[in-house]
């Protein structure tokens, strides 16, 4: 084992060229002599003198119009050398060439070509990389003799190295880029595989983002892998749970489904409260008052800035985590006080990230996995079913529409009574959806909220008239619904009785 590796020789084939000129000019410092092909060749060769070209080792410049630059056996043979073997270094003199002891490579962008709409299929199987991943896969494997290196982040690593050893590069840090490496390719070709396969094959390839402490309960293992942290910033307060990180993203999702500003409550990832208003602190107030109870160790969502007088009034009771995309300056300072509450700052773009892991919702089951799309239905007004003889009005509607969009987020069966955009009863998770309205209903009264003119929402259709009798009976006068039960009529024809209203939307929200 060769414990630090002197750099003397060097290859470098990169699609993106930020930052080379610097690796370069420490390379060269240190006495490194480079060769590189096609593009990369053309851009340092303008630069530096010194760099040759990799034709000098394969006697082609490339061919097959830039398909095959370094696939080459001298090439390869020069980076799987193991430098411990003499029979190999012999026979690499046989053949006139010198082994190497660094590649560079970064790879066509495959994905980014993907994302174009208008990409043609030629254009996409021209941007998938030969040549580039089979040199990381050469040098990865012979790690022990040779350092590579995939990603421009890994530049400023191996540069420290080199100045810190005087031009070598340690073991260790050899195999944590072979290792980097092998989990490029992987990621790289399961790209390429799940486009030429579509939905036969599912491959997901995420690195190891953080230990958890344990899952949902302390004698469960848990791990977060992705790049969860890349759309939420932790401010402050202590590490994130496994059951933290379920509520912050159920939360989220919630609050920003609405163009208002909005708060919500959620407790062991179903929604206690939730309410849209003129500041967060009305927001937040509202959407406290539906359950303060529940609300206690609760994780609270902000879509807006957070500002001192809401930071006020979150610190009056026991929060785990407070979640906005901005916290003013003084309002940062109110909720710091408190050392192990959360903080978490959220990226406003998250929504419009793509992706599988964004839009997906992936479960596991007995030898397999479970995958759908995310229910992410927008609503088009238009597009709702008026069934009833006495229709809503534009504030009625406003507030209908509310409670069915909170009901996404309830478990099923869902219901939720509502009114001035504010929820005043949940009742979910229930076998039977006329336990959830009795549920909604004993909250309701719990918290001295008045029921009558109420709306209620369904995440699914009621199959007899007794869900809207108990609820009417309550003082509901408006009920949204997806519809589609073989008692719709029957259901319809009770409420132009009672002269309800009630809206099919044909949309579903069932939540397992």
């Amino acid at each position: 084992m060769i414990d630090f590796l002197q750099i003397r020789r060097a290859i470098i084939s990169v699609y993106d060229k930020s930052g080379l000129e610097l690796l370069v000019e420490v390379l060269e410092k240190f006495g490194v002599e480079i060769f590189s092909s096609g593009g990369t060749y053309t851009f340092l060769s303008k630069k530096f003198k010194n760099v040759k070209s990799l034709s000098e080792i394969t006697g082609i410049v490339s061919i097959l119009d830039g398909r095959v630059k370094t696939l080459h056996p001298l090439v390869h043979a020069s980076i799987l050398a193991r430098k411990d073997s003499q029979e190999h270094l012999d026979e690499l003199k046989n053949f006139g060439v010198e082994p190497f002891d660094l590649v560079v490579v970064n790879f066509y962008p495959f994905e980014n070509i993907l994302a174009n709409e208008k990409a043609s299929q030629s254009e996409i199987i021209e941007h998938i990389d030969i040549g580039g991943p089979t040199l990381v896969r050469s040098a990865a494997k012979n790690f022990e003799s040779v350092a590579v290196v995939t990603s421009i982040e890994q530049y400023k690593i191996l540069i420290d190295e080199l100045e810190k050893f005087s031009g070598k590069v340690s073991y260790e840090l050899r195999r944590n880029l072979a290792a980097q490496a092998f989990q490029k390719i992987v990621e790289y070709d399961s790209a390429i595989s799940n486009y030429f396969n579509s939905n036969s094959v599912l491959n997901i390839s995420l690195k190891l983002e953080k230990d958890l402490r344990y899952g949902e309960n302390p004698h469960q293992k848990a791990q977060l892998y992705g790049e969860f942290f890349n759309y939420f910033e932790h401010l402050h307060g202590k590490e994130l749970s496994f059951n933290n990180i379920l509520d912050i993203n159920a939360a989220t999702e919630l609050v920003f489904e609405f163009d208002e500003i909005a708060c919500a409550i959620i407790k062991h990832n179903s929604p206690c409260g939730v309410a849209l208003g003129k500041t967060t602190l009305d927001a937040y107030q509202k959407a406290l008052s539906c359950d303060p109870v529940s609300a206690f160790g609760g994780i609270v969502a902000f879509n807006r800035k957070i500002d001192i007088e809401t930071a006020q009034k979150l610190n009056e009771i026991f929060l785990e985590v407070i979640i906005a995309p901005d916290f003013e300056n003084e309002a940062l300072e109110i909720l710091q006080k408190k050392k192990d509450r959360r903080l978490i700052k959220v990226r406003n773009d998250f929504k419009g990230k793509v992706g599988l892991l964004i839009n997906s919702e992936i479960k596991s089951v007995i030898g397999g996995l479970l995958i759908q799309s995310k229910d992410n239905i927008i609503y088009n007004q238009d597009s709702l079913q008026f069934v009833t003889d006495l229709k809503p009005t534009e504030d009625e509607l406003k507030n209908l529409l509310f409670a069915f969009t909170v009901s996404k987020y309830v478990k099923s069966n869902a219901i939720v009574f509502a009114r001035n955009l504010m929820t005043i009863g949940i009742g979910g998770g229930q076998t039977s959806r006329v336990d959830s309205v009795k549920i909604a209903i004993m909250k309701a009264k719990e918290f001295n909220h008045d029921l009558n003119d109420s709306v209620v929402a369904s995440d699914g259709f009621f199959p007899f008239p007794d869900s809207v009798e108990l609820a009417s009976k309550a003082g509901a006068k408006l009920f949204i619904q997806p519809g589609g039960s073989i008692r719709d009529e029957e259901v319809i024809q009770f409420a132009n009785e009672q002269k309800l209203k009630m809206v099919l939307t044909k949309i579903r929200h069932f939540k397992h």
